[in-house]
Formats: structure tokens, C-alpha cells, sequence
């Protein structure tokens, strides 16, 4: 496994990288329930030191399982997971920062940045109901590191969609965790807040921080990842995506039938089948054709859109391509259906 995704040069660390060292992470024949069926059956998992992986599959196939796992976080679970060669229990593991899905957060909660990012190191150590000086400094310092210095009195619910991710990765940071695991961290921001947090997480890897993260976003975020896990229910393949997101890995990953379109080095997840929801959209009823767009005529160019500014499409942003560290065949676990 290696590191960054996009235009960021990785940092040294492949899937080789574990043959000469302990991987940080290791899942051995794991199973993992909420006291019905298995979410997770039988995974067998290293992930190296200085790595960066995206782990990808549909809902429901124990993705951010997999993640609470590593942090103790699953009530019910056969088998071992060790991080930094310690068996993990249902304690706090020292060496684990967690960023949550923003959808989870309570934005009302009456906190300011720094009370939040403070919560990180509280949780580990004694609370206490004021901060040090030195809280402070150290908090300020990621706050910094992060681009958001100087938002530290600011109410958490004040910020944008942006600067609350990067909170949640300071708070996460705060502790100096060897491995960071992140739960969808670019669901629900807009592109360019989307690009920014790869980019910061990036940045984070190359700085030797080991790095773990969901995703539902094949194409944006996925395909860009130098290292990826596909999982549904098992660990169905991983390596680099330029090798595994394949038709026979990705079906096999989903339960459908998916198209993949590779052009000048990019790779493009689609749906295969029939558009029958497109034709159920735009069906006529009773001789009235309903209001989708289904027009023969030239598209309707809003009032507000005028001369060269309506004229010109919007440029979509490029990843320049990664230079992964990859020289080796991708690991396909015997279950899977590709090499």
C-alpha cells in the first residue's frame, strides 16, 4: 500500500513496505455483529504503516464496521485485530485518531472549535472543566496546521461545511495518532470542499500519518486513492484501483451489473443496465407529457444567464495522475473474482 490521493507525491510505503515490518493493522479471520447477522464474515486484513486506503462497497457491506473494529467500537467479534501490534479491546487505543460522518454531529451543540478539537486529547486523559494554557497552544497548533488558525472562539454551527471537517480532523490529530480513520469524510460538501480535504489528507499522509477512510464515491474520490479495499460482508479484492475496479471485482463488490470505461489514464465507474428509471422518469400519462425536460426543442437558457457567461461550461477540475508505489500484482482474496 502506498499513500496520496490526486496531484500529492506519496510518501515511500508500499504493500511490500509490510514484508519488512509489522503492518500497523492486521485483521485476522474477524467475523463482527450487532447481535444479528454478521456484518463482517471471516476478514483477513493487513494494512502497512504510512498507508493510505479507501475502503469501498454498498451500504450495509460493514465498511464503517470494518473501522470501528480497529478502535473497539463492535460489540460482538470472533477473532483478532491488533493496531500497533496491541490486541484491540473495548478501551480507547492511544494511537487511533476517529473522524465520524458530519452527518452525525450535533451542530447545535453549544461548542467552540476549540472546545472541540480539546475534546480529542479529554477523551484520553482525565476531564477537567477548563483548559490549560497549554490545551490551548497545542490546540491552536493543529488548528493551524490545518488552515483554519485563528477560528478558535468561533461556534462549531458558524462554519462552513469545510472548515467543519477540518475541525473534526483536528480534534482527531490533537493526540498525534499513528493511524487516522475517517467515516465518509467527503459526503455531502460541494467539489471544491471535496478536493481541499483529499488534498489535506494528502498532506497528513506524506507526513508519515497512516490513513483510512469510507467512501461511496467511486469516481471522484475512489478511483484517485493509491490503495483500495473492496468489501461486502468479506473482503472481496484490494490494490491499486488502476488494477482491481474491474467489471468481474466491482459486480462481484456490489451485486450489479457495472460498466468500466478506462480513457487516457482515468477510470470511469457507470451503471450498465437498461435506463429503465430514465424512461419511467419521462413516460407520458394520459397525453400529457410530464415535466422533466422532455422537450424537442433547444434547451430553455434562464434570464439570469447572459451573453459569454452562458456560453461558457463550466472547466472540470483534472487530477493529475498519482505516482503510486505499487510494483506488485494487486492482493485478491481467494474469494474474489479477479487477480
Amino acid at each position: 500500500m502506498t499513500s496520496a490521493p490526486s496531484s500529492v507525491a506519496p510518501a515511500s510505503v508500499t504493500a511490500d513496505a509490510g514484508a519488512a515490518s509489522p503492518p500497523l493493522v492486521r485483521f485476522e479471520h474477524v467475523s463482527a455483529s450487532y447481535g444479528g447477522p454478521a456484518v463482517l464474515d471471516d476478514v483477513s486484513l493487513s494494512i502497512a504503516r504510512g498507508a493510505f486506503v479507501g475502503i469501498v462497497g454498498p451500504s450495509g457491506a460493514g465498511k464503517t464496521t470494518l473501522l470501528k473494529a480497529m478502535v473497539g467500537g463492535v460489540p460482538r467479534l470472533r477473532g483478532t485485530v491488533t493496531v500497533a501490534g496491541r490486541i484491540v479491546g473495548s478501551g480507547r487505543n492511544q494511537d487511533v485518531g476517529w473522524v465520524p460522518q458530519l452527518e452525525t454531529v450535533d451542530w447545535n451543540f453549544p461548542a467552540t472549535v476549540r472546545e472541540v478539537v480539546l475534546m480529542g486529547r479529554w477523551s484520553r486523559s482525565p476531564w477537567r472543566p477548563w483548559m490549560t494554557a497549554q490545551d490551548r497552544a497545542d490546540a491552536d497548533r493543529v488548528l493551524d496546521r490545518l488552515g483554519i488558525g485563528g477560528l478558535g472562539d468561533r461556534q462549531i454551527r458558524q462554519l462552513s461545511g469545510g472548515q467543519q471537517q477540518r475541525v473534526f480532523l483536528a480534534r482527531a490529530m490533537i493526540g498525534d495518532p499513528a493511524l487516522l480513520l475517517l467515516d465518509e469524510p467527503t459526503s455531502g460538501v460541494d467539489l471544491k470542499t471535496r478536493d481541499e480535504v483529499l488534498h489535506l489528507l494528502a498532506d497528513l499522509n506524506h507526513g508519515g500519518v497512516t490513513i483510512v477512510m469510507t467512501t461511496h464515491e467511486l469516481n471522484s474520490v475512489a478511483a484517485h486513492l493509491p490503495w483500495v479495499v473492496c468489501v461486502n460482508r468479506r473482503i472481496v479484492a484490494e490494490g491499486d484501483p488502476d488494477r482491481i475496479f474491474t467489471a468481474p471485482v466491482l459486480n462481484a463488490t456490489y451485486n450489479a451489473d457495472l460498466r468500466i470505461v478506462r480513457q487516457d489514464g482515468a477510470i470511469l465507474v457507470a451503471d450498465a443496465a437498461p435506463h429503465t428509471l430514465r424512461d419511467a422518469l419521462r413516460h407520458r400519462h394520459d397525453g400529457y407529457e410530464h415535466a422533466h425536460h422532455e422537450h424537442d426543442h433547444a434547451p430553455h437558457v434562464h434570464p439570469h444567464e447572459h451573453g459569454d457567461a452562458a456560453a461558457e461550461a463550466p472547466v472540470p477540475h483534472e487530477h493529475a495522475p498519482v505516482a503510486h508505489e505499487h510494483e506488485g500484482v494487486p492482493h485478491v482474496h481467494p474469494h474474489g473474482h479477479a487477480h
